[in-house]
């Protein structure tokens, strides 16, 4: 039975030896030349404003996390509209009760308030 899962298993250790060996190789051969510009934030080629470890607001997490998932979910879109000639009427229904509950959750979320950017 094991025997099975024993390719899956030597190729994580592989990985797992693959990453750890190139992260202590990098260390040890690359070169350390701090500078004040290298430890400087980057901020999309600005002068950084403020400090780095400044708090964020929870609405900008919830809107993150709302934008995933509505992105993923538009993502089973394609696989559908690849083949919905061969499902029918019946995988046209399916697309519409998917759609209708997206919505649904949309609808929701924007009465609760989450898409207000303050």
């Amino acid at each position: 039975m094991l025997g099975a899962y024993l390719p899956i298993i030597f190729l994580v250790v592989i990985a797992a030896v693959f990453g750890f060996a190139s992260l202590c190789f990098s260390s040890l051969i690359g070169q350390k030349k701090p500078s004040e510009v290298k430890l400087a934030p980057y901020e999309c080629g600005c002068e950084p404003v403020g400090s780095a470890r400044e708090r964020f607001s929870v609405k900008f997490y919830i809107i993150a996390m709302l934008f995933i998932l509505f992105d993923i979910e538009a993502v089973f879109l394609y696989p559908w509209a690849i083949i919905y000639k061969k499902l029918g009427m019946f995988g046209v229904m399916e697309m519409a009760v998917f759609i209708v509950i997206l919505f649904v959750g949309y609808i929701y979320v924007w009465k609760k308030g989450a898409l207000e950017w303050e």
